[in-house]
C-alpha cells in the first residue's frame, strides 16, 4: 500500500466489507486476460459468499482454471469534499481462494445470510425462494487470506484524519 498513514486495521476493513453495496471480484480470464465483475457477498467469519446461476459462464470457467481473486469492497464516499477536488472513501481489499460450495447445508446458509444482507424484509419468501432455485444456483466460498482497509476522511476543519485519529463511529470497529 502506497499510503501507509491511510491504512486502517483489519477489523475495520472486515467493517467495510459488511457494509459495501456489492463487491468487485477480480480473477485471471481463462484466455490469462484480467477479467472482474461485481457480486452481492455475505461474510461470515474469515469467509466470503457470493452467488451466480450454476450454468458455467466465463466466471465459472475462470475461477475453476485458476481460483485465485482479488476482491474490492468500497464503503461510504464523498466526492469533492472540502472545496479540494478530493474524494472522501473508505475501502477494503481482500485476496483469497474462491472454491464452490458443494454441500446443500452450506449453499443454504451462505444464501441465507446474502439474503439477510440484501432483502432482510423478505426472509419469509427464503424458504420457498431456496426450494425453488437450490439445484439451479451455484455458491461460492472465498478464504480471506490477505486483508487490507483504508481511507481519506476528513474531520469537522477540514483537516485529514490519519490512522489514530477516528471518529467515535470507527473506534469502536478498531
Amino acid at each position: 500500500m502506497l499510503r501507509k498513514d491511510r491504512e486502517m486495521p483489519a477489523k475495520w476493513a472486515e467493517s467495510i466489507i459488511d457494509k459495501c453495496k456489492w463487491a468487485v471480484v477480480s480473477m485471471t480470464g481463462e484466455d490469462g486476460a484480467p477479467y472482474c465483475t461485481p457480486v452481492s457477498i455475505a461474510r461470515d467469519g474469515n469467509f466470503v459468499y457470493f452467488h451466480s446461476g450454476k450454468a458455467a459462464g466465463a466466471r465459472t470457467r475462470a475461477l475453476l482454471k485458476d481460483p485465485r481473486v482479488c476482491v474490492s469492497c468500497v464503503g461510504d464516499v464523498n466526492p469533492g469534499y472540502w472545496k479540494n477536488f478530493t474524494t472522501e472513501y473508505e475501502s477494503a481489499i481482500f485476496r483469497g481462494t474462491a472454491v464452490p460450495v458443494t454441500e446443500a447445508e452450506e449453499k443454504i446458509h451462505a444464501l441465507r445470510l446474502i439474503c439477510e444482507r440484501y432483502t432482510p424484509g423478505a426472509m419469509e419468501h427464503f424458504e420457498a425462494a431456496v426450494e425453488r432455485s437450490l439445484k439451479i444456483t451455484a455458491v461460492w466460498k472465498i478464504s480471506i487470506e490477505e486483508l487490507t482497509g483504508k481511507r481519506k476522511k476528513y474531520d469537522r476543519n477540514g483537516v485529514e484524519m490519519k490512522y489514530g485519529r477516528m471518529e467515535t463511529e470507527y473506534a469502536s470497529r478498531a
